[in-house]
């Protein structure tokens, strides 16, 4: 990869950091104008599609705009083998920034409105069926992301990937956090689009049981990707 691995982290921490700002202000923001839980939702659901249309495209030739653990572990896992996709190094880093981004994009978007800094969330989100709305969610990520890599068609990820994570804001029961560094993020803000710490740690482990289902069927219906030449390997497009 052309780009050094710092400021492909750099990206990767801001970019995820932003998105977390997105999703947890315009959560507030919704909450403020209005008491109709379904027209909170729909506000909410069109702030984080455009802001994440908008981050991929910006970040995407920088760090691969993978904004989610379960993307980066994923297209390592795809990858491994052949060379393709990012490096266990790459891993090593990108994960710990894309959840500090994280943490530090929910106190800014509280910070923004004025609401406690760093405080837990109250909002439990601990049931099954939330959990199965998880690994839906995120096999439908990582399997649309692997897909769009392997057709050679990345280019059009900002729009699909966006679309897919509207879409799953609302036929998921979940609302679709497909992302277990957003995850953490929205536990430290006590707002409309947080979640409990307690509900944590079982929906990061439905998330990644979702990318290892998304990855598999993603192998079934396009095959391994080819080898290449790590030292001209691209990254790809993802997010969440």
């Amino acid at each position: 990869m052309s780009v050094p691995l710092g400021r492909r982290a750099a990206a990767e921490a801001l970019g995820t950091g932003l998105l977390v700002a997105v999703v947890v202000g315009s959560g507030i923001q919704a909450t403020e104008l209005t008491h109709d839980i379904g027209l909170r939702l729909l506000a909410n659901c069109l702030a984080t599609v455009l802001g994440l249309g908008a981050l991929i495209t910006l970040l995407g030739p920088v760090s691969g705009a993978h904004l989610n653990p379960a993307v980066t572990l994923a297209s390592w896992c795809a990858g491994r083998r052949t060379g393709t996709g990012p490096s266990l190094r790459d891993v090593a880093v990108y994960v710990p920034a894309q959840v500090a981004g994280a943490v530090g994009g929910a106190v800014v978007a509280d910070a923004m409105f004025a609401k406690p800094l760093l405080r837990f969330s109250t909002h439990d989100r601990f049931a099954g069926h939330l959990w199965l709305g998880e690994v839906v969610a995120t096999a439908g990520l990582i399997l649309l992301v692997l897909g769009l890599e392997r057709t050679g068609r990345a280019r059009l990820a900002p729009a699909a990937v966006a679309s897919y994570i509207g879409a799953a804001y609302w036929f998921t029961s979940s609302t679709s956090f497909a992302n277990p560094a957003v995850t953490v993020g929205r536990a430290f803000s006590d707002t409309f689009a947080g979640i409990a710490p307690t509900s944590v740690l079982p929906f990061i482990a439905a998330q990644l049981t979702g990318a290892a289902v998304g990855l598999t069927i993603a192998t079934m219906l396009y095959g391994r990707p080819a080898p290449v030449d790590t030292a001209a390997a691209v990254p790809q497009l993802a997010s969440p």
